[in-house]
């Protein structure tokens, strides 16, 4: 696998994000553009990565088209569509974001609304949109499970593989996000390796970091936490991807604050990989 993330703590430069990046040791990155970047800085970028032997592995959305306000979910769908477009055009194969949640207090909120069969409709019909007007050629529209939107589960998401029928829509692996009840907290490898064999075929990235439950709060409370803060096995983790994905997906650390952070959590990965007897880059 290419074992990365997002080159956290540069000054705005082409120039600095490149150094941090030879420091990092990532051979997978997230985008540091978006498509109001210029194009010549654009290529630059590109070629920083280049020649630190890293791919852009994914060009981030990251925002909600399903907003109760007509105007914000238009102006989310235009936007994912012009991130798709710049993903195919450079090349990146994994264009993510979220499906969106149905409720008006938080892009990424849990909301009542968004299980109703017609949220579900307008979930299918808005990827739809997205890829038929964009019409990608090598990007990938791709969605992030949540713990309380869909798709939250393996299932959930074959079945809207299924509803969507594009052959550009492909999956974002977040396997912690779908760590969202105590049966899946307590046996997390199981889960996990359920995961990959089901979506394995489909899936274009993966984000990797850890969990933890607290078994003594009531209710369950279970939250995300940086590798070796958790509950999660990585030797095994690392293992089950290794397993199921090809040698060069890409498996990117995230929600990390500084470049420190980042490359402490990376550590981390580095040293389970070698007791694993995975290769990382």
């Amino acid at each position: 696998m290419l074992l990365g993330g997002t080159v956290a703590g540069y000054d705005g430069s082409v120039r600095d994000w490149e150094r941090l990046l030879a420091l990092s040791g990532f051979r997978a990155v997230t985008a540091p553009f978006n498509y109001k970047t210029p194009e010549d800085t654009i290529r630059e970028f590109c070629a920083a990565a280049k020649r630190q032997n890293a791919v852009i592995a994914e060009a981030g959305v990251w925002n909600n088209p399903l907003d109760p306000d007509g105007e914000k979910a238009a102006a989310a769908m235009a936007y994912a569509k012009e991130q798709l477009a710049l993903a195919d055009r450079w090349g990146i194969p994994c264009c993510v974001n979220i499906v969106g949640s149905a409720g008006g207090a938080a892009w990424d909120g849990a909301d009542r609304n968004n299980y109703t069969e017609e949220t579900y409709e307008r979930i299918v019909q808005s990827i739809r949109e997205i890829l038929d007007e964009v019409q990608p050629k090598r990007a990938f529209y791709c969605i992030e499970p949540m713990p309380w939107m869909i798709p939250d589960g393996p299932d959930e998401y074959l079945a809207l593989i299924r509803d969507v029928d594009r052959k550009q829509f492909a999956v974002h692996m977040d396997f912690v996000n779908m760590i969202n009840s105590p049966r899946r907290a307590l046996a997390p490898e199981r889960f996990i390796r359920e995961c990959f064999e089901k979506l394995g075929p489909y899936i274009k990235s993966t984000h990797i970091k850890d969990s933890r439950l607290h078994p003594t709060r009531l209710t369950a409370i279970l939250e995300e936490c940086s590798p070796g803060e958790g509950s999660l096995d990585f030797r095994e983790v690392l293992s089950i991807i290794d397993r199921y994905l090809p040698k060069d997906a890409p498996v990117l650390l995230e929600h990390m604050r500084t470049f420190e952070e980042y490359r402490k959590a990376y550590a981390v990965l580095e040293e389970q990989a070698g007791l694993a007897g995975v290769a990382i880059r």
